[in-house]
C-alpha cells in the first residue's frame, strides 16, 4: 500500500464528517437566514456532491484533476452564495460561510494529489472567495485563511516527502535484491565454473605439452572470471544451471554446486520439506576427511540444508587447495536445541593474520560469498579459528528460529 493511501482514507472520513457539521450549522442558523430556502438548496446540493463523490478522493487514481477543480468550485460557489442568504450582520460577526470547514476538504485534495504547490493555489483561491464574502481583511477571517493555506502547505509537502521516501525505499529493495542475487549467481560460479577452471589449469601443468597450453587458458579464464565477479559487474539474473565441480581423486571433494539436489533420494526430500543434513554431508567422508555425525537425523529444510553443505564443500575445498596434500580434515555435525553447527577441521598450516581479507580484495570469493555470504542468507554465522602451524577451524552455524523463517521466505516466494 502507498505511503499516501491512509490520507486518502482520511480525506474521505474528513469530508463526511464536515458535511454532517455544515448541515447543523445550516439547521442551526435556519432561523436566521434572510433566505433560508437558498440555504437549504446549496446544502442539498453539497450533500448530493459528497455521496456521489465518496469514492473519488479514495485513492490519487480515482481523484483526477476534473473532479479536485469542480470540488473545489463547490466549494467556492458556496462561500460566494453565503452574502445572497444571510445577513451582513451576522457576515461582519465572523459567521461561518455556507460551507464552512468542508471547504478545507476540497483544498486538502489538491494538497493530496498534487503536492504543496498544488495545495497553495487550492487555498489561494479560497482565501480570495473568503475576503470576497467578508468584504474586507477582518483579523478573524485573516486569521482563518492563514491557517487554511499554512495547514494545506504543510500537508503537500508532507506528502512530496512520503513519495520521495517511498521511491527511495523502492529502489533501495531493488539495489538489495539485485546484490543478493549477484551474490547467489557468483556463489554458483565459485562452487563450479571456477573449480572446474582451476582443477584443468592445475591438471594441465601436470600433464605437460598441450594440455599444458590448455591449463594456461584456464587459469587466465580462471583469472578473468574472478575479476569480473568480484567487481560486481556479474548481471542479476541467472543463465543456465551451474556445472557442478568435477571430484578431484585427491581425496578431498570439491565443493558441491547449488545445482545439485538438496537432498538424496528417499526419505529425504527436494521440494523445500524437511531434510536430514547428515544424508548431505555423509559424502564428503573419505581416506582423508572424517565425518561425526549424532545418532538421530538433523532436520532442516531442503533448501536451508543444500545450502550449508555447500558451505561445508567449499571449507572442504579451501583445506584441499590450501592446507596441502597431506592434509587431513574432519567435520563435526552437532544439532543444539536452537541450532546446527558444524565445524570443519583440517591439520594444514594454517591461514596467516588478515590473508582472508586480501584473498577478498583480490577476488577470490571462496570465504566471502560461498561460506560467509551462505550464513548470512541463512542468519547464521561463520568463524574462523586458525593459528600458525595448528591447522583452521571454521564453525558453521545456523539457528533453527532462522532456518524456519528462510523455509517460510521460499514458500513465499514459490
Amino acid at each position: 500500500m502507498s505511503v499516501e493511501q491512509p490520507l486518502w482514507q482520511a480525506l474521505t472520513a474528513y469530508r463526511v464528517l464536515t458535511l454532517l457539521y455544515a448541515l447543523g450549522l445550516c439547521v442551526y442558523s435556519f432561523d436566521d437566514y434572510d433566505h433560508p430556502a437558498g440555504a437549504v438548496v446549496y446544502m442539498a446540493v453539497l450533500t448530493l456532491w459528497t455521496a456521489l463523490t465518496f469514492r473519488m478522493v479514495s485513492s490519487a487514481e480515482r481523484c483526477t484533476r476534473r473532479f479536485l477543480v469542480g470540488d473545489l468550485g463547490i466549494a467556492v460557489t458556496g462561500i460566494l452564495l453565503t452574502p445572497l442568504v444571510d445577513n451582513h450582520d451576522r457576515i461582519a460577526e465572523g459567521t461561518p460561510t455556507l460551507p464552512s470547514i468542508w471547504t478545507m476538504g476540497a483544498v486538502l485534495g489538491f494538497a493530496i494529489k498534487g503536492g504543496w504547490r498544488w495545495g497553495a493555489s487550492a487555498s489561494t483561491v479560497v482565501c480570495a472567495a473568503n475576503v470576497i464574502e467578508r468584504g474586507e481583511f477582518a483579523q478573524d477571517t485573516i486569521h482563518m485563511l492563514s491557517l487554511v493555506w499554512v495547514a494545506s502547505v504543510g500537508i503537500g509537502y508532507v506528502v512530496e516527502v512520503a513519495r520521495a521516501s517511498e521511491r527511495t525505499l523502492a529502489r533501495a529493495l531493488r539495489i538489495e535484491a539485485a546484490t543478493r542475487e549477484r551474490e547467489r549467481l557468483a556463489r554458483d560460479i565459485h562452487d563450479s565454473v571456477l573449480q572446474v577452471l582451476a582443477m584443468v589449469q592445475r591438471r594441465g601443468a601436470a600433464i605437460g605439452g598441450e594440455a599444458a597450453e590448455l591449463g594456461r587458458m584456464a587459469g587466465e579464464q580462471e583469472i578473468a572470471l574472478r575479476t569480473l565477479v568480484s567487481t560486481g559487474l556479474v548481471t542479476p539474473s541467472r543463465g543456465a544451471d551451474g556445472v557442478d565441480a568435477a571430484p578431484d581423486p585427491d581425496g578431498l571433494p570439491d565443493a558441491v554446486g547449488p545445482s545439485a539436489e538438496p537432498c538424496a533420494p528417499g526419505p529425504e526430500r527436494s521440494d523445500g520439506g524437511p531434510c536430514d543434513l547428515r544424508a548431505l554431508l555423509a559424502p564428503h567422508a573419505g581416506s582423508r576427511v572424517t565425518f561425526s555425525e549424532p545418532g538421530a537425523p538433523v532436520v532442516l529444510p531442503a533448501g536451508v540444508a543444500g545450502e550449508l553443505a555447500a558451505a561445508v564443500g567449499a571449507a572442504l575445498d579451501n583445506v584441499r587447495v590450501h592446507a596441502g596434500q597431506d592434509a587431513h580434515a574432519w567435520i563435526l555435525l552437532e544439532d543444539e536445541p536452537d541450532a546446527v553447527m558444524v565445524t570443519v577441521r583440517d591439520d594444514g598450516p594454517g591461514i596467516p593474520e588478515g590473508r582472508l581479507a586480501d584473498a577478498e580484495a583480490e577476488g577470490r570469493l571462496g570465504v566471502a560469498l560461498s561460506i560467509r555470504g551462505r550464513l548470512r542468507d541463512l542468519g547464521g554465522t561463520a568463524a574462523w579459528i586458525s593459528a600458525p602451524g595448528q591447522g583452521t577451524e571454521v564453525e558453521l552455524t545456523v539457528p533453527k528460529a532462522s532456518a524456519r523463517k528462510a523455509k517460510t521466505k521460499g514458500e513465499v516466494a514459490r
